[in-house]
């Protein structure tokens, strides 16, 4: 949907007489030559929606100025309103404060640092052992995949072997790891 095509939901035409009167006709029809501007020029900071709502503060605003009666730039001074309303909308949200949510686990005892040490100690011998009970071509294939960053392409070119065997040797390297670090634990 165009917003320029969008019909304002309060018409300054469709305003209380009194209010009407109180304004001066230049800056209700600049308001509806500058309206569509107005909504696009909104609309590119608040959003289309928003920017509804928005064009009819402008107005609102313009027609309450006192200033109103003695413009010299009608149009400048919708715009200026609406970037006014602009800032303001963008303060409000700036010193929103929301609550945050409650994370019991982000409040939950920590374990000491010396526990922690223990705990990768324990890790990192299981590790060491895991690798020195792999066979000789096992313990090959899973150093060059994990500690020289090495792809299973390329290590089936290096060691002549075929893509099932380096797929095979991970396997059973990855396995004999992981009944050793849930031996530990």
């Amino acid at each position: 949907m165009r917003l320029s095509a969008v019909q304002p939901s309060i018409s300054p035409v469709a305003m209380s007489p009194a209010l009407r009167r109180a304004q001066p006709k230049d800056l209700e029809r600049v308001y509806l030559q500058e309206r569509s501007g107005l909504l696009r020029y909104l609309a590119r900071s608040a959003g289309h929606d928003a920017a509804l709502d928005l064009v009819q503060e402008v107005y609102l605003r313009a027609a309450a100025s006192e200033q109103a009666s003695r413009l010299i730039n009608p149009a400048g001074f919708l715009y200026r309103i609406a970037r006014n309303i602009l800032i303001d909308r963008a303060r409000a949200m700036r010193s929103r404060h929301e609550p945050l949510p409650l994370i019991e686990a982000l409040d939950a005892p920590f374990p000491a640092e010396q526990e922690l040490g223990i705990a990768a100690e324990d890790l990192q011998a299981a590790c060491d052992r895991a690798l020195a009970s792999l066979s000789p071509k096992t313990q090959k294939v899973f150093i060059m995949n994990r500690f020289d960053g090495k792809g299973y392409r390329e290590i089936h070119c290096e060691l002549g072997i075929s893509m099932a065997t380096v797929e095979y040797h991970m396997m059973k390297a990855l396995a004999r790891f992981r009944v050793a670090v849930d031996e530990i634990e």
